[in-house]
């Protein structure tokens, strides 16, 4: 989450951007057993 609707569009362009290899690294960070989180969502 992020403060603004501003922030939260740059983060996403960041990830957008990455290297495969980084965005693996961001999800295995946060979610290393890659658990299906879209029930989370509601």
């Amino acid at each position: 989450m992020h403060e603004t609707m501003e922030s939260e569009i740059l983060r996403e362009k960041q990830i957008k951007g990455g290297s495969r290899k980084k965005k693996l690294a961001l999800i295995e960070g946060l979610n290393p057993e890659w658990n299906d989180l879209s029930t989370e969502l509601f």
